[in-house]
Parts: C-alpha cells; structure tokens; sequence
C-alpha cells in the first residue's frame, strides 16, 4: 500500500530546488506534476471587493518560514468558506494568498530481507517521484484574507480563523484591520 509521507517531513525545510517540470527532458527532474488539490482560490463576492465595498480585511498570518501542503490549505479552506458562507451569505470575500507551486518527492527506500535490491536504485536517479505540492511561505506573509462588513461579525470571523489555524502546520496569528476610505 502507497501512503504519502507526513507533512512535518517537509514542513520546515528550506523548498528543494530541482522540482520544475521542463519541455526539454534533459532538464525535467519531475515526470508528472501532480493535479492541484484547491479547488478555488477567491471566494464569495469578487465584484464587491474590486468595487471597494468591504471595510474590513482580517488575515491568518504565518508566523515562520513554512512549506504548507495544499491538502492542508484545502482543508482549511474549505472550513472557513464553509462558515462564512452561513454567517454572511455571499457578502464578503475570502481569498488563498499562497499557491502550492513547488513540487514534493520522495525517494522510496524499500527495507526487508533482500527484497529492495531488486527493485530500488540506491542513490543514483535520487530526486524521487513526485508525492504531492507544497506553498512556501514567508514569515508574515498571509495565508488567507477575508474581506467583510459589519464590525459586530469580526468576532464570529474571528472565531472561524480560530478554528482553521489546527488544520495549518505552522504557528500563525490572526491580523484584522479597519480599512478606511476616502
């Protein structure tokens, strides 16, 4: 059976560099690049928010420099939508800021009697198959944004961001702030 290394394997290192998917094949490290796992980046009313008409934007935060698989950006994701959605109808917009562009691999070492010597190439053609996609992360940089109106919500949205930060592998906080228009 196939499984998927845990997250905090790549979590906290630094992005590998040789994950780019090349027309020319002397230069494609990766195969095939996986499908993405995130359905949709901007959510609820675009319109509004290109017209200016929320007054009000609260963040979630990374706290670190942090690679986030995009199931966990999914997951998360889907939360929040979910809760806003009920709270505000379509009244407000909420945005993924990261997009996984860098491409996870894992080396497959297979352990046993004398099973993986017929099957593994030890370390040469290292770079692995390709497992997953992560986001990399900035320390500080936002993850999701959502814009809304109504300061009597910002602590039901507040509450939503709460409940979204277990699903993220990094330390975060949560940033709201009143914009003011002129």
């Amino acid at each position: 059976m196939v499984t998927v290394r845990r997250a905090k394997a790549y979590s906290k290192r630094n992005p590998v560099v040789n994950t780019r998917h090349s027309k020319r094949q002397q230069f494609s490290y990766v195969k095939a690049v996986p499908h993405q796992k995130i359905v949709k980046f901007n959510m609820g009313d675009p319109k509004a928010f290109n017209e200016g008409k929320f007054n009000i934007r609260m963040a979630i935060l990374a706290c670190e420099n942090i690679q986030i698989r995009d199931m966990a950006l999914e997951a998360a994701r889907q939360t929040i939508h979910k809760d806003l959605t009920n709270l505000l109808q379509k009244n407000y917009f909420l945005r993924c800021n990261t997009f996984p562009h860098n491409i996870l691999r894992n080396n497959r070492v297979f352990s046993g009697a004398s099973k993986g010597e017929r099957v593994q190439t030890g370390m040469t053609l290292s770079f692995g198959t390709p497992e997953g996609r992560a986001a990399v992360v900035k320390k500080n940089h936002p993850i999701f944004t959502a814009y809304f109106n109504g300061e009597t919500n910002m602590v039901k949205v507040r509450e939503f961001f709460k409940k979204a930060i277990p699903k993220l592998p990094c330390k975060s906080r949560i940033v709201s702030e009143i914009i003011k228009r002129e």
